[in-house]
């Protein structure tokens, strides 16, 4: 089956993204999105997936090895190792099966991929390449389930993400670079294998605190990871990342414990919409486990540029009082802002203050149902904070937290 993509605006009922947001304001959203599948569609679609999904492990492996031998122009777009990529195929993939029933947010999903994936160099023409060895994939691992109504659903539903995606890199390319080299001007270690690491970008460097960036080192070419700033914008424009060398991972330890003062290494385009300007009480809660301080603290820093206009109840949390980390920081931020107040918790040692884990310690001092909520740290706490929350009576829109993996659709 050869892939083809018709780039006409009468083909696709969804109008292509706008371009890249003004990066102090949260996206502007579509007003209006007719649904580009129909309902049959759409039941076809998921119901694939759901036979394929027990397989999919071993689909993610069979759709790259026909990529790069059909296609192999592409592969030097890919890093050398594939297993990390081949998880963020299919979790892409999943996502966007749970969106093809929701117009606007399947329009901002894929606008954020179009525009990220600048930076691998991805083209309009590799497109079709994808889109054919997916769907040969699909219909590999579906076995007897598979049918031309199945392949005909899937053939369209690529179609539009393909054409949301191309529209939006071709809008972002307009207006700002796909990669920014920054040197590293500061770095110091923070101990429990964390790093506070400064960079300053060599051309100007746009984003909105609480975005997260992508960042690349010279040591794994290709291999990007994501660290949210720990600053509002600067005048300077240097950007503080927090980083902790996890186990097995290549980026995250090259920064903890290889680079150094002068390296230079290169950001990906800003993402995410936990921005200030998706708010709508005055009352904040923030919550942060560990390293997920770092979006949080960049959002006080912006409250305290817009004149503290907003009450912000800040809870941070680990395990023990020695992993509590950056506590000090914000206690003398707290001391300079009447607006901030800081509470520390701990889940697994006996010390003065308070006890327990971060949604236990939600729980008591709640409820936060008048309040915009920011979740930041491991994907299990913010979970179980987040069902804390919502039973306190919180708005399920009303909690903004980043993604808990970053996807990538078709390239590293």
């Amino acid at each position: 089956m050869k892939f083809r993509i018709n780039r006409s605006p009468r083909t696709s009922t969804l109008p292509a993204p706008d371009p890249a947001p003004a990066p102090a304001a949260h996206p502007v959203e579509p007003e209006a999105v007719e649904a580009p599948l129909s309902a049959h569609e759409i039941d076809l679609i998921r119901a694939s997936v759901s036979v394929v999904e027990p397989q999919a492990a071993d689909m993610t492996v069979y759709f790259y090895a026909i990529l790069f031998a059909r296609y192999p122009e592409v592969r030097p777009l890919f890093p050398p190792g594939m297993d990390a990529q081949r998880g963020r195929l299919l979790r892409a993939l999943l996502r966007i099966v749970d969106l093809v029933d929701d117009p606007e947010s399947l329009v901002r999903f894929c606008g954020h991929l179009g525009r990220d994936h600048r930076k691998f160099g991805t083209l309009a023409a590799h497109f079709p390449a994808v889109g054919e060895c997916l769907l040969a994939s699909l219909a590999r691992y579906a076995g007897s389930a598979w049918t031309a109504d199945i392949a005909a659903a899937w053939t369209k539903a690529y179609g539009v993400v393909a054409d949301v995606m191309i529209s939006a890199a071709e809008a972002d390319e307009a207006v700002r670079p796909a990669v920014w080299p920054a040197t590293i001007v500061h770095r110091v270690s923070r101990g429990h294998g964390i790093a506070e690491i400064t960079v300053r970008p060599h051309m100007p460097y746009a984003y909105a605190a609480g975005q997260y960036v992508s960042i690349e080192t010279p040591w794994w070419p290709k291999h990007w990871r994501y660290y949210s700033p720990a600053n509002a914008p600067r005048e300077d424009g240097t950007l503080t990342l927090h980083v902790r060398a996890v186990a097995g991972g290549s980026v995250s330890s090259a920064l903890v414990h290889r680079a150094a003062v002068g390296d230079v290494v290169h950001l990906g385009p800003p993402l995410g919409d936990m921005v200030l300007d998706a708010a709508v009480h005055t009352d904040l809660l923030c919550v942060a486990g560990g390293t997920g301080l770092a979006p949080i603290r960049a959002l006080v820093e912006e409250v305290a540029r817009r004149g503290g206009r907003h009450q912000v109840d800040l809870f941070l949390g680990a395990r023990t009082g020695a992993e509590l980390y950056g506590v000090d920081d914000m206690l003398r931020m707290a001391q300079r802002h009447h607006w901030l107040s800081i509470r520390g918790a701990v889940s697994h040692e006996y010390i003065p203050g308070i006890r327990g884990s971060l949604p236990e310690v939600l729980a008591e001092y709640g409820p936060w149902y008048q309040h915009d909520v920011y979740l930041s740290g491991p994907a299990p706490m913010v979970v179980s904070a987040s069902e804390t929350l919502t039973l306190g009576g919180t708005l399920p829109e009303r909690i903004h937290h980043d993604p808990f993996e970053t996807p990538v659709l078709s390239i590293p």
